[in-house]
């Protein structure tokens, strides 16, 4: 393998060559625009149109009562809680009520402010903090262990030499892509095609299928690039079956392309979570008893989503003692989603600030006691680890950082400047999903690979290239990849960082079936010789049992890990932190194109330091909506934010996890960089920080 490849994609993404959705011509094709709802609960009694049907260029105004009926279809893959424009209810401000379609954008948009809504039986939002948790349903998106144990953990807790018991908060964050959701819709007769921003054309799909009553060969959907998705265009969320729904309405195409303020209400987010962490340890750090409670704000419905932070804890360090317990509040508000690094994400603030805060009253370094606390199989399954490299990324990022010059809390300084040192561990599950990938060698020495997969913006066409080049033998610039079409061999998604392992295990597949048959005829240059215009393969993989959830197989307990060390900087006169170096060390399996993997660990890094202190959505309760659905009042960290960053992998090759050894890495740079930062905050200030973001008040 090569040291680094770059991204075949990235010539035609600066040229313009790459078109995205939005960018796509739209010649014959109407524009739609949203009118939504102003009230977070209630009923829609009438809608007053005619300004809008007067307006210029304006065609159609279609209300619930105007659209196709859709077939209820579970969560997920459907993101939204109800199905979108089928009756009159309220469920939350910003739900389309409903569609402007006219000839251009600017006029659909005008004519959607002139529609009047009326409302009836309004009722105050019901919001997070107000209402009872309760236990979440097992079977909900990521909650397949919501409540779990073994040990006793009370009598861990009581047999301790010291034990902490602290309740940790994390803000609802939005994903914030760069490319808006946006979906161009078109019927022939019953063949329903869709060009759209997705992060897997098979699940929309079939999702997309079964809400419209179609057979799934008659539906084709088609998304080669995405302008950033984070998680918020992994399911099927509003705006596809409105688009689907009024092209067939009125039998003709549609555009629906949302605007950056809907992209706050209907595309889903990361909900706020309120956790407590029960630690107890002996004198030398050694765990007696972990417990993790968590609760999340989720929509008020039968399909609401669960963000399951407890996981981490129950394989992370070993304890006689583990007890997880995840609750919701079914709130008046959007249904959250997946956001990069869900789970372990706001999992890992909790349990590694608590980590921190124990090893604080232990007097101990706080690397010890992860060290210390090195389990040797899974302590809540008994499985083996299908590879595990905490201890050698604790290590080596410690050395690396120069860890052991670290001072006492709040003993460090630069001038007025106080600084501090902080470190967290890191973890992220390891998810497999089916892939399939078709290989085709031509006479002029071309290799094409063709599948279903999205480039996303993480480089997964150079890794098809490395892997199908590697297998056959050839430069990677002689594979050219096809990608983003339903019509193409199925790929699950580029969702929950594991293109790579399935995938890449497709392709290998494929590959190795080709390069079997060009032996046998004397190699690719004999082609033409033979008188055979192409020679193709079609390889699949899949996992040995489909039934795995939050890292488990049948046989191995398989995740990601690392560490990560930083230094912070603060004012205090003005309460401002400024990160001026960092050092992360991954153990994530085989890494095939270093060149990408460190461009996405640098993306995720970068994720964490906004989730740590600038990242939060503010839900207005007198309105019952998020404040600022825009990126002023929601900020985003920009490159003069970041100091020096130095993060590499540790060696780790995982066989158990795919045929590769590879594992997925795009969210697992987003986890532990909270908590690290969290913690170097205390030990410049001796304040400790339990909420995210953390604030210049905070430290005023």
């Amino acid at each position: 393998m090569t040291t680094g490849l770059r991204r075949p994609d990235g010539p035609a993404k600066l040229t313009g060559a790459a078109h995205y959705v939005a960018d796509l011509p739209t010649w014959d094709t109407l524009i739609a625009a949203l009118v939504t709802a102003t009230v977070p609960v209630g009923r829609l009694a009438a809608l007053d149109a005619e300004a809008a049907r007067q307006a210029p260029g304006v065609v159609a105004v279609l209300s619930h009562r105007d659209m196709p009926r859709l077939n209820p279809v579970a969560s997920p893959p459907l993101g939204e809680q109800t199905l979108p424009m089928q009756d009159d209810r309220i469920h939350y401000e910003g739900q389309p009520i409903a569609l402007v379609l006219a000839q251009t954008w600017e006029q659909a948009r005008y004519a959607a402010a002139l529609v009047t809504p009326r409302y009836t039986d309004l009722v105050p939002p019901v919001l997070f903090g107000q209402v009872t948790e309760e236990p979440a349903a097992s079977g909900h998106l990521l909650s397949e262990h919501p409540d779990e144990s073994i040990g006793d953990v009370p009598a861990g807790l009581a047999a301790a030499a010291t034990a902490v018991t602290r309740t940790y908060t994390t803000s609802d964050r939005h994903h914030s892509p760069i490319e808006p959701a946006v979906t161009i819709a078109s019927w022939d007769d019953d063949q329903l095609v869709l060009y759209t921003s997705t992060q897997t054309v098979t699940i929309t799909q079939a999702a997309m299928a079964e809400l419209f009553g179609l057979p799934t060969e008659r539906v084709r959907v088609i998304c080669r690039y995405i302008g950033g998705g984070f998680g918020c265009k992994g399911f099927v969320w509003p705006h596809l079956p409105l688009a689907a729904g009024a092209a067939k309405a009125i039998g003709h195409p549609v555009k629906l392309l949302l605007t950056r303020a809907q992209m706050f209400t209907l595309c889903g987010h990361q909900p706020a979570t309120r956790q407590t962490i029960d630690l107890g340890a002996t004198a030398e750090g050694r765990l007696t008893a972990i417990r993790h409670h968590s609760v999340n704000a989720t929509a008020r419905t039968d399909n609401y989503y669960v963000e399951n932070t407890t996981d981490a804890a129950t394989w992370l360090y070993d304890s006689p003692a583990i007890a997880v317990h995840t609750r919701v509040e079914q709130v008046d508000r959007p249904n959250p989603t997946a956001m990069r690094a869900p789970n372990e994400g706001p999992g890992m603030f909790a349990l590694e600030s608590a980590m921190d805060e124990l090893a604080h009253e232990l007097g101990i370094d706080p690397v010890e006691p992860r060290l210390r606390n090195e389990p040797s199989v899974d302590p809540m399954t008994g499985r083996p680890y299908s590879s595990r490299t905490l201890v050698e990324c604790l290590r080596a990022g410690a050395a690396r950082f120069g860890w052991a010059e670290r001072g006492p809390v709040g003993s460090m300084r630069d001038g007025r400047e106080l600084i501090g040192w902080g470190m967290a561990s890191a973890t992220m599950d390891t998810y497999q999903a089916p892939s399939s990938a078709r290989v085709q060698a031509h006479p002029d020495g071309r290799i094409v690979v063709e599948t279903g997969m999205q480039e996303i913006g993480s480089g997964l066409p150079a890794m098809v290239q490395l892997v199908a080049s590697e297998t056959l033998g050839c430069e990677p610039e002689r594979v050219e990849v096809r990608h983003g079409d339903t019509e193409l061999p199925a790929h699950t998604g580029t969702i929950g960082s594991m293109s790579t392992i399935g995938l890449g295990a497709a392709v290998r597949a494929a590959a190795t079936e080709v390069r079997d048959k060009l032996e046998a005829i004397g190699g690719l240059d004999s082609l033409e010789d033979a008188g055979i215009p192409m020679l193709e393969a079609e390889g699949r993989w899949a996992p040995e049992d489909d039934t795995r959830a939050a890292g488990r197989s049948k046989r191995y307990s398989m995740h990601n890990y690392g560490a990560i060390f930083v230094e912070i900087r603060v004012d205090p006169d003005l309460g401002l932190i400024r990160l001026s170096r960092a050092v992360g060390r991954y153990g994530a399996g085989r890494i095939i194109n270093p060149l990408a993997a460190h461009s996405q660990m640098t993306g995720g890094f970068i994720w964490g330091y906004g989730q740590a202190l600038l990242e939060r959505s503010v839900f207005e309760p007198n309105l019952g909506r998020f404040l600022s659905k825009n990126l002023a009042g929601y900020i985003v960290p920009v490159n003069a934010d970041i100091g020096a960053l130095d993060l590499e992998f540790v060696t780790d090759e995982d066989m158990h996890a795919g045929p590769l050894g590879a594992k997925g890495i795009g969210e697992l740079g987003a986890v532990g960089v909270a908590p690290a930062i969290a913690n170097a905050v205390f030990h410049a200030t001796g304040r400790r920080i339990r909420h995210l973001p953390i604030r210049i008040h905070d430290l005023l």
